[in-house]
C-alpha cells in the first residue's frame, strides 16, 4: 500500500503540466492509509457529532468502519446519503440553507478533496484566495493594499447564488479537461446529485455543490478557476502603456528648484543664501502637491483582480466607461460561459475615493498630502493613493448588538451605547464568563488586526468591559461598582480560580492593546510548490494498538467522541480520563462503549 503523501505528492508534481491527463484516479480511494489522514483531519471538528440522515456521527468510528466504505467503492456500490438541510440567519435578515452530511459522506469526500487540491493547486492562479492552503481573507486584503495603489474605480462583485447554481454538467466537463477517470468522474456525479431531506421529504439537486460538504469549496474553485484565467488574459489585453506622461507642472518646479541649488553654490551672501534655501524648500513643497504623470492619462490603463470564493474585486486605473465596460464583459462570460449572473444589488463600481466593501473591510485609496522623506532624502507625499483597510464604526455596533452585549439608546436625539448583561452567562462560574469575553475579543481583533484604523476596537473593549461588570453584577445581584471593588486589581479585573492541583490562579479581562498587525506576506509565497507531509495518524495508532484505554482489554477498538470536552462534567471514569488527557477521544473495547452511552460506567 503506497504511503499517502507520496500519492498527493506525486499527483502535485504533475500539477502544474496543463496538458498532463490524471488516469486511474479511483484506485486511489481504495488506499487505506487515505482515510487515516482523512479521519485525523477532520475528527475535531464538533459538526461531526451531528446525527446526519443515516442517524450516525463520528462517534463509534473503527477500522471495520472503513474497510466497509472501501469495499462498496470498489464494487461501486457506494452511494452518497442525502444531506439534512437546516436554515441559518443572514446578515441582510434573509436565511441561508445549511446541509448536515453524514460523516461517512464526509470521510470519503476528504479524501476526493485531498486528491483533487493536489491536482488543481498547481494550476489556480495566484489572484483566488478563498479556500486554499498558506491564504485566508488577510492575505486577499493585503494583497489588494500593495497592488491596487492608484487605483481610480473599483467593481465590486459578488456572484448571485453561486454555490446553489453550479452547473453540474460544465463542471464535470471541467474536471474532464484533466482527469481521464470514469469511475472517479461517476462518484463526483453522485455527490453532485445526492440531493438533501428537508422537514424528512427528499428533494433531488440539479444545480450547486453538496451543501456542508467538504468537497464543496475546491469543487467551487476549479468551476470559478476559468473566471480567473479569463481575467488574467482580460488584464494583459487591459493594460495599456509602460507609465503615465510626465506632468508638465512637476517639470516646472524641479526646474526652478535645480537653478535655485545652482545658484546657491555661487553664493557667499549669508543674508541672501538664506533666502534662495527658503526658495528651493519652497518649490519642494510645491512639487509634492503635484504627481509626477498625469493622472488622466488617455495612453495609460491597468486593472487589478483578486478573488475570495464568489466575492472579488477589481481595481482599475482608466475611466468610468472602462470600469463599466469591464463589470458587461465579466457579466457575458459569466452568463455565456459558467450558466451564473452576478448580483445586482452587490456588484458596484464605485470611485475609489469611496469605500468598496470587501471581505467585512471598507476599503478606499487616500488622497493625502501629508509628506515624508524617501530613502534619498527627497520630500513625498508617501500615504497619498495608498489603499486604506478601514474597520467601519457601524461593525463594530452591529457585533456588539448581534452578540447581545449592547443595546442603543437615544437622547436629545444622539445615539447612547449601552452596555447589558450577558444573560445567557449568568449561570457560568466566574472562569468561564471572563473567557467568554475575552475569546470574543481577541477573535474580533484578530480578523480586523490589520485594519489601518484597528485602534478603534478600544471601544468594542469598553462595551464588552462594562457588559462584563453588569454579567457579574447579575450573577451575584449586586452593582457594578460593587463588583469593580471585588475583582478590579491593580487597575486590573482578575478573575482567582483554583486548578485540578489545587494551586490557586489568576486570569485577567484583556488589556494587551490592538496595536495594527502586518501580515508576513508575500507574493513569493504563491510560487512555492505545496508538499504534503501526511504522517499525523494518532488516532488510528490508538485503533490499532488493540488494547482498551479503559479497562486495558485487547480487541478491535472503538473510537468514543465527544462534541466538547468542557461539556464533560468528569463524575464518570471514562470523563475523567479524557479530561485528564485532554482529548474528545478515546478507545474503547465494544463493551466499554456501549456502556458509556447506557451509563452504566460508574466507578
Amino acid at each position: 500500500m503506497r504511503n499517502s503523501e507520496n500519492v498527493l505528492n506525486s499527483l502535485s508534481r504533475h500539477s502544474k503540466s496543463l496538458n498532463y491527463k490524471f488516469e486511474r484516479l479511483y484506485r486511489i480511494l481504495f488506499n487505506v492509509e487515505m482515510y487515516y489522514v482523512a479521519y485525523q483531519r477532520i475528527y475535531a471538528k464538533e459538526g461531526n457529532m451531528t446525527k446526519g440522515s443515516d442517524g450516525k456521527t463520528i462517534d463509534g468510528m473503527n477500522l471495520k468502519r472503513i474497510e466497509k466504505l472501501i469495499d462498496a467503492l470498489k464494487n461501486e456500490s457506494y452511494q452518497p446519503q442525502p444531506s439534512l438541510r437546516t436554515y441559518i440567519p443572514k446578515k441582510n435578515g434573509k436565511k441561508r440553507p445549511l446541509g448536515i452530511p453524514a460523516f461517512d459522506d464526509k470521510l470519503i469526500q476528504e479524501v476526493v478533496r485531498m486528491v483533487l487540491e493536489a491536482i488543481y493547486e498547481g494550476r489556480f492562479e495566484n489572484c483566488s484566495y478563498g479556500f486554499r492552503p498558506k491564504r485566508s481573507c488577510h492575505t486577499a486584503l493585503t494583497q489588494i493594499q500593495k497592488t491596487f495603489s492608484g487605483a481610480k474605480w473599483f467593481v465590486e462583485g459578488d456572484i448571485k447564488g453561486f454555490f446553489d447554481n453550479i452547473n453540474h454538467d460544465i463542471l464535470i466537463s471541467v474536471l474532464k479537461e484533466r482527469i481521464v477517470d470514469e469511475r472517479f468522474i461517476r462518484l463526483i456525479r453522485k455527490f453532485l446529485k445526492a440531493g438533501y431531506l428537508e422537514d424528512w421529504k427528499f428533494h433531488r439537486t440539479y444545480s450547486g455543490t453538496p451543501q456542508g460538504g467538504i468537497i464543496s469549496p475546491i469543487l467551487a474553485n476549479i468551476y470559478l478557476d476559468r473566471l480567473d484565467k479569463f481575467m488574467m488574459n482580460y488584464i494583459k489585453n487591459f493594460d495599456k502603456g509602460d507609465k503615465r506622461k510626465v506632468n508638465p507642472e512637476r517639470i516646472k518646479y524641479d526646474y526652478g528648484k535645480r537653478l535655485a541649488v545652482l545658484k546657491l553654490k555661487t553664493v557667499t551672501d549669508t543674508v541672501e543664501r538664506k533666502l534662495i534655501i527658503k526658495q528651493i524648500k519652497a518649490f519642494e513643497k510645491e512639487r509634492t502637491t503635484i504627481s509626477n504623470g498625469i493622472e488622466m492619462d488617455s495612453d495609460y490603463r491597468r486593472m487589478k483582480y483578486v478573488r475570495y470564493a464568489d466575492d472579488f474585486l477589481i481595481g482599475i486605473i482608466g475611466s468610468k466607461a472602462d470600469s463599466q465596460k469591464v463589470k458587461e464583459d465579466i457579466t457575458r462570460f459569466l452568463s455565456e460561459n459558467l450558466k451564473l449572473e452576478l448580483s445586482d444589488e452587490k456588484t458596484l463600481i464605485t470611485h475609489t475615493e469611496k469605500s468598496a466593501k470587501f471581505l467585512g473591510y471598507e476599503i478606499y485609496v487616500r488622497k493625502s498630502n501629508l509628506t515624508k522623506r524617501d530613502s534619498l532624502g527627497r520630500m513625498v507625499r508617501a500615504f497619498n493613493k495608498k489603499v486604506y483597510l478601514k474597520l467601519p464604526m457601524d461593525t463594530i455596533k452591529k457585533k456588539l448588538i448581534d452578540s447581545n452585549m449592547m443595546e442603543l439608546r437615544y437622547h436629545n436625539g444622539k445615539e447612547q451605547w449601552k452596555p447589558k448583561c450577558f444573560s445567557q452567562s449568568i449561570n457560568n462560574d466566574d472562569l468561564e464568563i471572563l473567557e467568554k469575553y475575552n475569546s470574543m475579543i481577541r477573535g474580533f481583533y484578530n480578523y480586523y488586526s490589520i485594519a489601518n484604523n484597528c485602534s478603534i476596537l478600544s471601544h468594542y473593549r469598553y462595551i464588552m468591559q462594562y457588559s462584563m461588570y453588569k454579567t457579574f453584577a447579575g450573577k451575584y445581584k449586586t452593582t457594578v461598582g460593587k463588583i469593580a471593588k471585588r475583582y478590579v486589581q491593580n487597575g486590573i479585573f482578575t478573575v482567582r480560580y483554583e486548578n485540578s492541583k489545587k494551586v490557586i490562579k489568576t486570569r485577567i479581562f484583556y488589556n494587551e492593546g490592538f496595536k495594527r498587525k502586518t501580515p508576513n506576506f508575500s507574493e513569493v509565497v504563491d510560487k512555492i510548490p505545496t508538499i504534503y507531509h501526511t504522517n499525523t495518524t494518532s488516532l488510528i495508532d490508538r485503533l490499532k494498538a488493540e488494547k482498551c484505554e479503559l479497562c486495558g482489554s485487547e480487541g478491535a477498538l472503538i473510537m468514543h467522541h465527544v462534541r466538547k470536552l468542557k461539556n464533560l462534567e468528569g463524575k464518570k471514569p471514562w470523563e475523567r480520563l479524557m479530561i485528564a488527557r485532554r482529548r474528545k477521544t478515546i478507545a474503547l473495547c465494544k463493551s466499554c462503549h456501549q456502556r458509556t452511552h447506557w451509563g452504566k460506567i460508574d466507578c
